[in-house]
């Protein structure tokens, strides 16, 4: 299975309920004020085709977006209520695309007691696990690509541990 389907499967099934009604609801809206206008103008025949389409996709994939913000914050163990919020209240998609570029990382899997830790986090809370390369001076944790350790300054040895 791609990643991509991975992805879709965060979505809730009440946002994939809600983006059906809710889309239909809008093409089924602007369908009837193109095909039977207030101010008794004629509509082009593109124009009644085109326009409870586009706004049916348009409704669909942004209510699918703010679903992908729930699921996705609630899998990454941030405050999903709020950016939700967020991404509904902020006009303009502006709150989904905030949340795309200040979202956490993804938790990692302790190798010791397999809880879920936040990628922030250098042991395991559970069991006290390393799940990252850490200096053996100061115990911080370090990049396996670093030659010293960039909190205390002292020299690395040549190869880390990889822990998962």
């Amino acid at each position: 299975m791609s990643k991509f389907q991975d992805n879709l499967r965060v979505i809730p099934r009440a946002a994939k309920v809600t983006a059906w009604i809710v889309s239909l609801s809008f093409a089924l809206a602007i369908g009837f004020l193109v095909t039977c206008p207030p101010d008794g103008k004629p509509v082009p025949l593109a124009a009644k085709i085109l326009m409870p389409f586009f706004m049916f996709a348009v409704a669909f994939v942004y209510i699918h977006l703010i679903g992908y913000v729930n699921g996705d914050a609630k899998r990454r163990g941030m405050r999903y209520v709020m950016w939700t919020l967020l991404a509904i209240l902020i006009p303009d998609a502006i709150g989904i695309i905030l949340y795309f570029i200040l979202r956490d990382a993804m938790p990692v899997t302790c190798p010791s007691c397999g809880t879920s830790v936040l990628s922030k986090f250098t042991f395991c809370p559970n069991c006290g696990t390393s799940v990252k390369p850490t200096c053996p001076h100061c115990s911080k944790a370090v990049d396996l690509a670093w030659t010293h350790c960039a909190h205390c300054g002292s020299a690395l040895p040549g190869h880390l541990p990889r822990t998962p």
